[in-house]
């Protein structure tokens, strides 16, 4: 009888940012973002509602928070966003998450940002492009 894996718990620690300032001084809503993000990333991994059910989603909804939090920073100078999806591709290895859907996730990450039109959209979607090594080791 194949081992069920067990049920994965909604985040429960530490909340995810909200809104982040934007190079330019305005506020970034990078919960609706992320929500955005989400919706593109299991719209392609159709298999992660089975894997990992509501908590994946809501799973999504933060890390993806943080991903974009952590790239608005890196154009202020404030946080390197390569050492963070480092930190958090390890902690995803670790529970035997892919990568290489990391490194997808933080393409569409790029693709939802650059979609802002907003005057440092492009600066920050390269970014996140740029650390899709990070996420992979490579």
């Amino acid at each position: 009888m194949p081992r069920s894996r067990p049920r994965l718990a909604r985040p429960s620690s530490t909340s995810a940012p909200l809104e982040v300032l934007a190079p330019d001084g305005g506020i970034v809503d990078v919960r609706e973002l992320a929500k955005e993000v989400c919706r593109r990333y299991r719209a392609e991994f159709g298999d992660e509602e089975e894997r990992y059910g509501d908590a994946g989603r809501a799973w999504c909804v933060h890390d993806n928070q943080y991903l974009l939090h952590w790239a608005l920073l890196d154009v202020r100078g404030t946080t390197r966003l390569g050492d963070q999806v480092a930190w958090l591709a390890g902690v995803l290895e670790a529970r035997d998450f892919p990568l290489d859907r990391l490194a997808r996730d933080l393409e569409l990450c790029a693709d939802v940002i650059a979609e802002t039109g907003a005057p440092w959209a492009d600066d920050v979607a390269r970014r996140l492009r740029a650390a899709t090594s990070a996420a992979t080791g490579g």
